[in-house]
């Protein structure tokens, strides 16, 4: 065999993630795979085979609750191995796994389960949301750290066969927020995956001797498809924690000499605060942007990436050793077109088309359906069609910018999308719970600079006829307002979306024919409001 630091090639045989995963054990059975870390408890490992063998009994244990080729499985908690054991051990059967945010709340869960179909979920305990299975259309539910029968550990049952499907056949499903009132479900291939840890490793260059450092959720394109996937790809280790954590990112990171990490900037920005061991293992970090500072402070070379949930790999990335303009986020990935739109010296039709340096738009990504790009939006065939120009294009939304270098800079989000400590938010889904609320006319949610969440949500209200001709609004119906709508926001949505304030207006500003001014609220937001909340207008 050759030396251990030699990258992993591409093996053209395959045909989805589970064929890699019976090669890696194949390769090395003792090598070790996965590392588990959690905050509470003893540290646990599995060897390239253990984890194959676990993979298959939990597919055995879901077969017989009835799981078949195509169905839909829930997985709801925070980072564990349990979730990677189980979206494995759908892809065994041929079954789609859909792994949602464990901060959702119960109208979140319930509409998943109604939108997918799903046949079961697994769950966590301890969780905001609750599950209930006759009202959310379900066959059965595990969970992680409850009581028998329904525990994690009584679903394992003796291996059962693998199921060979099509490639181009679902594989997976996360949920994307976006600019509608309920998020859209974004349908991956078994093909989509294979991609995913195939050109996320050779972006990276991971080798077969690190140690990636995984703490970014698997819930997000970031912590599983840019990550778990691609060391995978490599054959690294991977050491799994709950979530990302302050006081326990170095500990972790020395003691298992971690030598790669996937950032948000949200992580960076709070390690960034504090001291840098004298040493450590880390030969690359890659985060949302390319700062300069945070490469000499961390002692580590950093490249920028970006990417979206329907792009499954990084669309946009740096190059190790490669200078760039410092706030960048990288350069055109392999296998991607990009182009600016309506800018007619981007209208190339070929894969690794790149925009010309000054050009200045909102990005638009060419790639190939169900194997580079995501295959569609489960159960919304007009969201799908809207995504995508009469040519072909991807719209990702985003507004960029070319420079001379032909590195790109991130300039604003063209869709209306809140993005708070690393997850995204929709305003349209706020908005949908907040003018549900008795005594709402109008509201209209924009996001705010914030230093450490990236952006906090803000929520403009216009109090309805009925309520504000009673007398003239009091500041007690204000604020008992006020606290009907965070109820409620609290009660239906998962905590990162609750707004941070609610401000009252007499009427929202308008552009055009009846089009909020965002760009006005934004404005508004970072003003601070008078004393008496009424007096807006």
């Amino acid at each position: 065999m050759e030396q251990a630091t030699r990258e992993i090639e591409v093996n053209r045989n395959m045909e989805d993630v589970v064929d890699l995963l019976e090669e890696r054990a194949a390769q090395i059975p003792g090598k070790l795979l996965l590392a588990w870390e959690p905050f509470n408890g003893p540290p646990r490992e599995w060897s390239r085979q253990e984890f194959l063998d676990d993979v298959r009994r939990v597919a055995a244990g879901l077969a017989l609750r009835g799981v078949v080729p195509g169905e839909r499985v829930l997985m709801h908690g925070d980072n564990c191995p349990e979730l990677l054991l189980t979206w494995f051990a759908c892809a065994w059967l041929g079954a789609v796994c859909v792994v949602i945010n464990p901060k959702s709340s119960t109208d979140e869960i319930a509409y998943v389960a109604h939108h997918t179909g799903a046949a079961g979920i697994i769950t966590q305990k301890g969780l905001p949301g609750q599950v209930t299975l006759a009202e959310d259309g379900l066959r059965w539910s595990v969970t992680l750290g409850g009581p028998a029968p329904d525990r994690f550990d009584r679903l394992a049952g003796t291996a059962v066969a693998r199921v060979r499907v099509d490639p181009a056949s679902a594989g997976s499903m996360m949920f994307t927020s976006g600019t509608t009132a309920r998020p859209k479900a974004v349908l991956w291939s078994r093909a989509n995956a294979l991609w995913a840890a195939q050109a996320s490793c050779r972006a990276t260059g991971l080798l077969e001797s690190d140690t990636a450092l995984v703490f970014v959720p698997l819930y997000h394109v970031v912590g599983l498809a840019w990550s778990v996937l691609p060391a995978l790809q490599a054959g690294a280790a991977i050491v799994l924690q709950p979530r990302f954590s302050a006081s326990r990112f170095w500990s972790v990171a020395l003691a298992r000499q971690a030598t790669f990490a996937s950032h948000v900037q949200f992580s960076t920005a709070v390690l960034y605060r504090q001291p840098v061991p004298a040493a450590h293992h880390f030969r690359l970090w890659c985060n949302s942007t390319w700062l300069p500072e945070y490469e000499k402070h961390f002692r580590v070379p950093i490249i920028g990436w970006w990417g979206m949930t329907e792009l499954v790999a990084p669309g946009i990335l740096g190059r190790p050793g490669v200078a760039q303009h410092a706030g960048t986020i990288g350069f055109g990935a392999p296998g991607y077109g990009l182009r600016i739109a309506g800018e007619p010296g981007s209208q190339s039709h070929d894969a690794d088309s790149v925009p010309a340096p000054g050009e200045t738009g909102e990005l638009e990504i060419r790639g190939r359906r169900g194997e580079t790009i995501f295959s569609g939006y489960f159960g919304d065939d007009a969201a799908t069609a809207a995504s995508f120009t009469p040519d072909g294009w991807f719209r990702t939304g985003d507004r960029v910018q070319v420079l001379a270098d032909g590195s790109i800079r991130f300039l604003e989000r063209v869709r209306d999308v809140i993005k708070t400590g690393g997850e995204g938010v929709s305003p349209a889904e706020v908005e949908r719970v907040i003018r549900q609320v008795a005594g709402v006319s109008d509201v209209s949610v924009v996001g705010r600079p914030d230093a450490l969440l990236g952006e906090v949500g803000v929520a403009f209200l216009v109090v309805a006829e009925a309520a504000s001709a009673r007398a003239d609004t009091t500041p007690s119906q204000t604020e008992a307002l006020e606290a009907s709508i965070f109820a409620a926001c609290r009660a239906q949505l998962a905590a990162f979306k609750v707004p941070k304030e609610i401000r009252f207006l007499a009427s929202l500003p308008l552009v055009g024919i009846n089009k909020v001014a965002k760009g006005e609220l934004r404005r508004l937001a970072q003003v601070t409001p008078a004393p008496d909340p009424t007096s807006h207008g």
